[in-house]
């Protein structure tokens, strides 16, 4: 078990772009992989996206369950995933581990239809819808550099992260 920092608004790593991960069977995925669900379920969230704990490598993991009554982790890995169609319109509260403390109302397409690769080399597409869909667009926008608080009307955001750089500059003072 690896527990690995989590990094936050505003480190710049954040806003770089993953390089594809050149072997999605190869020991340094399938640690990196473990690395960052052992470090999703700690913090507790529902996804995780490789450039959070520092590594530029377009890969993420995703439970939108674990966390309800009842349920089971069901722990999902995409490597190199690539999301083709976008529809319709959906607003989830969004939060995001790299941006704690701060939950907003997020607008996104309700339907995508994304493509992958497993963990064996095997290339995947499906359709998602909801949560689900809403959950993948979030962990996919990190491997492109992007936060949800990108998506916010541009006062909102301006004012959001000024408070983050400050709370993060109190932070660093602190310690």
């Amino acid at each position: 078990m690896a527990i690995r920092e989590i990094l936050t608004y505003p480190d710049r790593v954040l806003r770089q772009h993953a390089r594809p991960a050149v072997d999605p069977a190869s020991d340094e995925v399938r640690q990196l992989v473990q690395d960052l669900a052992d470090t999703m379920y700690d913090a507790p969230g529902v996804g995780l996206a490789a450039p959070q704990i520092g590594v530029l490598l377009r890969v993420a993991v995703t439970d939108t369950r674990w966390r309800e009554e009842d349920e089971s982790p069901d722990l999902k890995v995409w490597i190199n995933p690539e999301i083709s169609r976008r529809e319709g319109e959906a607003v989830f509260e969004e939060g995001c581990l790299s941006v704690p403390g701060i939950y907003e109302e997020i607008k996104r397409a309700a339907s995508i239809t994304a493509s992958w690769y497993d963990m064996e080399g095997n290339r995947h597409t499906a359709d998602f819808e909801g949560f689900s869909a809403v959950a993948l667009q979030h962990e996919f926008d990190h491997l492109d550099g992007r936060l949800f608080i990108d998506l916010l009307p541009p006062i909102r955001r301006q004012l959001l992260k000024k408070r983050l750089r400050k709370q993060k500059k109190q932070q660093m003072q602190s310690t």
